[in-house]
C-alpha cells in the first residue's frame, strides 16, 4: 500500500566511469543515457571557452563518491 522512498542523491558512477564518473553520475540521477550527458558536455566545453571543463574539475571535487 505504501511505497518507501528512496533517497536520491546525485553521486558519482561506480560503475560507469570513464574520467571521474561525473557524467554517468548525472545521467543515473536524471535516468539519461551517459552518452548524452559526455556529448553535452563536450559541447558546452568546445563552444563555451573551456567553461565545461573548469565545471567539470569543480564537479569532480564536489560530488560524493557512491
Amino acid at each position: 500500500m505504501f511505497e518507501e522512498k528512496k533517497d536520491k542523491r546525485l553521486t558519482k558512477s561506480a560503475s560507469n566511469r570513464m574520467v571521474c564518473g561525473v557524467c554517468a553520475g548525472i545521467g543515473e540521477y536524471f535516468n539519461v543515457d551517459p552518452t548524452v550527458i559526455r556529448l553535452l558536455w563536450a559541447i558546452l566545453t568546445f563552444c563555451g571557452v573551456g567553461s565545461g571543463l573548469l565545471v567539470y574539475i569543480i564537479a569532480a571535487v564536489v560530488m560524493p563518491d557512491v
